[in-house]
């Protein structure tokens, strides 16, 4: 009875903690802000000169990344899911992912989707939990083989600190000390008996990796697509890993979206990758513009129609 009255409290406890640390990076990113207001000025004006073309490849990748999403999660299940309420799933947990920290929007939503679809709420929660791991595994991955196939991806300028490559390094440690911990323990177990389960079936392992990597390397594309757009010469193989390392760092710092923590870290990463900072805050403001902020309304009013019809 005691462990069962504790769980609210440390449940609560958890979510003031995470509260408080959102509120904290919103702080920060809003000092931040006002302190480069005119870098901000500067590459607002300059998005809005943008080439109109790579923006629309820029939008293309970006729809395709709820695609990919809705692939990966088929693939971490079993069961045969529906494909159409799949896809708008994915694209309503995109928008519910920006309104509560540490990705739980997006957590909830998919949790509820696949409880819907006859998946106990111990499944649902593993099949997250896989797809989450491999998405993490699939971004070390292509930071490792690009740094292989192109050792000069990675260009720090002397204006940033080196420590900005060990970023994604921290946080790979910080998931290994969580996994290691008893209270995950069962979980983890758990995990690996569902891949045990999925990676029997080939078009399951095929779905699950091939979904996760192209969901990274088309979000990659839309910063790529953005950086053109306002006519940066960066390299690709730069930008990518600009990417990877920042929304590596940005999972540290549970805001909602990434808002905050990932606009920093990108716009941190590209200035180390020698963009000038008002082009770095275009590329970021482009990004998010095309990721997250157009697709709020319509994304909540998907997720509202899905749930009037007891779809979530």
């Amino acid at each position: 009875m005691a462990a069962t009255e504790s769980l609210p409290a440390t449940v609560g406890r958890r979510l003031y903690v995470q509260l408080g640390i959102t509120l904290i990076a919103f702080a920060a990113a809003g000092g931040m802000l006002a302190a480069h207001r005119t870098t901000l000025d500067s590459g607002t004006d300059r998005l809005a000169a943008a080439d109109r073309e790579w923006l629309l490849l820029a939008c293309a990748a970006a729809a395709a990344t709820w695609v990919c999403a809705a692939v990966a999660q088929q693939g971490a299940v079993i069961e045969r899911l529906p494909r159409g309420r799949l896809v708008a799933a994915q694209f309503a947990a995109g928008a519910a992912n920006h309104l509560l920290p540490a990705g739980a929007g997006a957590t909830v939503v998919n949790l509820r989707f696949l409880k819907r679809c006859g998946l106990s709420t111990g499944r649902a929660a593993t099949a997250l939990a896989v797809k989450a791991a491999v998405g993490g595994l699939v971004r070390c991955a292509l930071g490792v083989a690009l740094l292989v196939a192109s050792p000069g991806a990675v260009h720090l300028s002397a204006r940033v600190p080196h420590v900005l490559v060990l970023l994604p390094v921290a946080a790979a440690g910080a998931v290994l000390a969580a996994v290691i911990s008893g209270r995950l323990r069962r979980l983890v177990v758990r995990a690996f008996a569902d891949v045990r389960d999925v990676h029997r079936c080939r078009a399951r392992a095929g779905a699950l990796w091939g979904g996760s990597v192209a969901f990274a390397l088309l979000h990659a594309g839309v910063v790529v697509a953005v950086v053109h757009a306002i006519g940066l010469g960066l390299p690709v193989s730069r930008v990518v890993m600009a990417y990877l390392v920042a929304s590596g760092a940005a999972a540290l710092l549970p805001t909602p979206g990434g808002l905050g923590s990932l606009d920093a870290a990108l716009a941190l990463a590209l200035t180390a990758a020698g963009a000038p900072g008002a082009a770095a805050v275009s590329a970021v403001l482009g990004y998010r513009l095309l990721t997250g902020w157009l697709p709020m309304a319509p994304g909540l009013l998907v997720l509202a129609l899905l749930a009037r019809r007891s779809a979530l």
